[in-house]
This record gives structure tokens, sequence and C-alpha cells, in this order.
């Protein structure tokens, strides 16, 4: 394997689990990816969605970064425009003060939620992430003493604490190829949500590639693509275990954010609808599978993709199935 295979846990609710138990099964995750020698283990941010339970990846991150020692830490991602760039920084500095050399700050443009849920953020709208960034980018590598910030910055007198050595690696979450291009003329990491824009990665890893331009964060790009994986014993039981994420993928697409505690019900609610000419693109969604035909499709995805990077979600009904699917996928 000539990429390297990591982790994106989004929290999941499972079965008729809370969301309380959801943030402590992905610490479970997040020891099971270091114990199998994945490359990085990232959380996500979303607001206002009853079968995710990660609003706050920051947090889970300092808690993961007790129980870990080796593995990177992140998040996958901040969505920027809802908070101020300077406590970004001062956050994320304070968790490479925790972990050092270990985390990674991944950045979105998004909300990470609905319009409504938004405003009750007070989000300053995706408008204002171009000037969030280089503000966030600033202190980061100021509190590094990296690239001290200069009398001339808009900046100027305020600094992140706290201070280095280290900074955290960062990246931004794409999801078309507009957004990698600007990863990639800034000079950070980029990893395309394969899952969130329902399209392959490889033309926005090209666009990355062909935009980047070297800076104090990285010298040379480094892509990821971010897909949905779940493996199992056989592919009929790979099969049957995807159904609650395909039943609720479905129902999303309906406008109708509903989550399937069994499997039972999941099945029957895709038999209903078996006629409907949109789940071709669900089943479609995400690799799904034996682990001999997973891990080929993970390394087919790599090579087409041109990713240096492949992140599998952690899907499945419950936790076992989810750490199942990680040790029988896990990087060789």
């Amino acid at each position: 394997m000539t990429y390297a295979l990591s982790v994106l846990d989004l929290s999941p609710v499972s079965g008729t689990n809370t969301q309380a138990q959801a943030v402590r099964e992905s610490l479970e995750v997040a020891k099971a990816a270091e114990r199998l020698g994945y490359h990085r283990f990232w959380v996500a941010e979303h607001h206002n969605i009853g079968g995710l339970g990660s609003p706050a990846p920051e947090i889970l991150i300092a808690a993961a970064s007790q129980i870990t020692s080796t593995i990177r830490l992140g998040s996958g991602g901040v969505m920027l425009v809802n908070y101020s760039p300077l406590k970004v920084a001062e956050v994320f500095m304070e968790l490479e003060a925790l972990a050092p050399g270990r985390i990674d700050l991944g950045v979105g443009r998004a909300l990470g939620t609905d319009p409504r849920t938004g405003a009750a953020l007070r989000t300053s709208g995706s408008e204002a992430f171009p000037q969030y960034f280089a503000l966030l980018s600033a202190w980061l590598l100021d509190a590094a003493d990296v690239e001290p910030i200069t009398d001339a910055h808009p900046a100027r007198e305020i600094h992140a604490n706290p201070k280095g050595p280290s900074h955290p690696d960062l990246f931004l979450l794409c999801t078309s190829v507009e957004s990698a291009t600007f990863a990639g003329q800034v000079g950070v990491g980029m990893v395309f949500a394969e899952f969130i824009a329902r399209a392959d990665g490889g033309p926005a890893v090209a666009a990355y590639r062909q935009a980047f331009a070297p800076s104090a964060f990285r010298q040379t790009p480094w892509a990821g693509v971010a897909t949905i994986a779940l493996a199992a014993e056989t592919a009929a039981e790979a099969e049957r275990l995807a159904a609650p994420m395909r039943a609720g993928n479905l129902a999303t697409l309906d406008g109708e954010r509903r989550r399937f505690t069994s499997i039972p019900e999941a099945q029957a609610f895709l038999a209903e609808r078996a006629g409907d000419p949109r789940l071709a693109g669900v089943l479609a969604r995400g690799i799904v599978g034996d682990a001999a035909s997973v891990q080929a499709r993970l390394d087919d995805k790599a090579r087409t993709t041109g990713a240096d990077e492949v992140f599998v979600m952690a899907v499945g009904p419950d936790l076992q199935s989810r750490i199942r699917s990680l040790e029988l996928i896990k990087p060789s």
C-alpha cells in the first residue's frame, strides 16, 4: 500500500443509544484506530443533527490525546466561519501543547448545519472564509515563531496562546474543485469529502496539485479523499450491516433526518422503496463488502484519484461492527 490510511469518525448514534454514548464510542474507535496502525483519527463538526454526536471536535481531540500516544488526531473539520479565528488558533495551539506533533487542524468553509442553526451559532457566512483563513494561518505561525506577525499585519500586537514550539498541521476540507484550488494556492493539505460531495475526488486532487504553492505549512502537496467504507466477514453480512446507513441516506433525500435503530427496520424501509430511482445512487455511495473487496477498492481509489491518503468513515450499525470493519481493512 503506497498511500496512508486514516479514520474519520462522525460520532454516529447507534441503535437506541444516546448522543452522549456516541461521543464515548468515538473514543473507543480512536483507541482501535491507533492499535490497528491507522495514520490519523479525525472527528467532525455537526450541529442540530440528531443522529450525530460531535458538535465540538476540539473536545473529542483533547480526550483522545489522553488515551492515545502515537496516532495523529485532528478535525475533519472545524467549520471556521462559525467561530473567531483567534479562538480556533488558541484552542488548537493548546491541543498541540497536549500532544506535540500529533495535532491536525482541518477546517471547512460550510456551516456544518442548516442556515437557521447557523444563525443561532452566529456564523459569519461562507463569504468570510478567506479572511478568517488568513487570520487563522497567521496566528498559528506566529504562535510557533515560524512567521511572527509584523507591525503591518491586521492582527499586530495580538497573539495566540499558548506559544509553540510547534503548530498543528493545517488542512482544508473540500467538496468542490474550487475549494481544492484554494487549498493549493495557500499551500496547505487538502482532503476531498466524497461522501458529502457525492462525487469522485480525482478532479479536485488534480486541481489542488496544479494550484499548489509552497508555504510555511507545507513545501509539497498532500491530498486526501474521504469515503464511506464498511467491511464485514462476508459481502452479504456487510450489505446487511449497511442497511441503517443506506435507509437514513435515502430518507435524507426526502428532507427527513431519520435514524433507523435496527437493521430489520432499515431493510423494510429500503424494500418499500425498491422502485425509487434514487436508490441506486444511495447504494453506490461508499464501499461495502468483504475485507478483500473493500481493500481492493480502497487501493483503486487511491490510484485513480491520485490521493496520498484515504480516510475511511467508520460506519456500521453499532460500535462492534465499526471496529471490526477497521480491523478487516487495517493498513498493511
